[in-house]
């Protein structure tokens, strides 16, 4: 309890260190404390606090980073806050060394991948043709897709009997065979139902009667080609000017949950990354606490004002 105390004193004079002493304005400094506090919730689930961190551990929450899908850009920005805070506290004495003084910070690619605003991804909705046989089912997948940051595999094998529609989840076969549980927006599950209720109605033979998304002209699971002349022929329509494929809707999906305050771990069992060394611990978040970190951050589950 007191380390925690110690540590919530410490924000409050750095806090006031950059707004009285460095005469940040209050955009910059709310830019500071947030980005400090992407760090507070990994540092502290590591075990550790501030002065016990070491440089290991601010490249392993730099590669975290990384790998929930936010660009170098940006994380240079939250790396630069970080390095901050730890300037501050060497130039109070509260720490002797900088563990951030030989930090690298990431290179600027020479092409930063799009993500979709929740705007954008309404945009591409809005020019499906739903009076065309196969307008739902495209519908259904763009919203499974940013509902549950999925692999273009792991759609395409999505099964029927891996919806768990009343809890809000479906089950993902990931890389490796691995299995994971995600959740899934009402909004995702209403495509899908709306979908099912014309998918019900294919000739589909019987080995394929469980994958959920089928092509109408081949009666047999969609391909991961498909997928992306889907994606490319709505973009198009739209008028959208980005790069966007599948994993656009992934790295859209990430984002958006890590921008409205989701626990990296949660994100990162989400996602079914095994990129980082203690992704064990990731594979033991109770589902109930996934299920709420996901309801609660991800754009399509926000209650929009009346």
């Amino acid at each position: 309890m007191n380390d925690e105390l110690n540590n919530q004193r410490l924000i409050r004079r750095y806090y006031q260190y950059l707004k009285l002493e460095k005469g940040c304005s209050p955009n910059t400094v709310d830019a500071y404390m947030r980005d400090l506090d992407k760090f507070s919730h990994f540092i502290k689930d590591e075990g550790k606090d501030y002065l016990s961190a070491q440089l290991d551990d601010i490249h392993h929450f730099s590669a975290l980073m990384i790998d929930v899908g936010i660009s170098p850009i940006s994380l240079s920005r939250i790396l630069s806050g970080v390095r901050s805070f730890y300037h501050f506290l060497v130039l109070n004495d509260v720490l002797k060394t900088n563990p951030t003084e030989l930090l690298e910070f990431p290179k600027k690619p020479q092409h930063l991948p799009d993500v979709l605003s929740v705007e954008e991804i309404d945009t591409i909705e809005s020019v499906i043709d739903l009076s065309q046989p196969e307008g739902q089912r495209n519908k259904a997948i763009i919203e499974t897709l940013f509902s549950c940051g999925l692999r273009v595999s792991e759609l395409i094998n999505l099964k029927i009997s891996n919806l768990f529609i009343d809890e809000q989840f479906i089950k993902v076969e990931g890389k490796g065979s691995k299995q994971r549980l995600v959740p899934i927006s009402e909004k995702a599950i209403h495509e899908i139902q709306l979908y099912l209720m014309d998918r019900n109605l294919l000739p589909i033979a019987p080995e394929h009667q469980d994958f959920v998304f089928i092509s109408h002209r081949r009666k047999k699971p969609i391909t991961r080609v498909m997928v992306f002349l889907i994606i490319k022929d709505l973009v198009e329509k739209a008028g959208l000017k980005k790069e966007v494929s599948p994993h656009t809707f992934r790295h859209s999906f990430a984002t958006s949950l890590l921008e409205g305050g989701a626990n990296l771990r949660a994100i990162q069992a989400m996602l079914g990354h095994e990129s980082i060394a203690t992704t064990q611990i990731y594979t033991h978040i109770d589902t109930s606490h996934l299920r709420k970190e996901i309801l609660e951050h991800h754009p399509r589950n926000m209650k929009q004002p009346l």
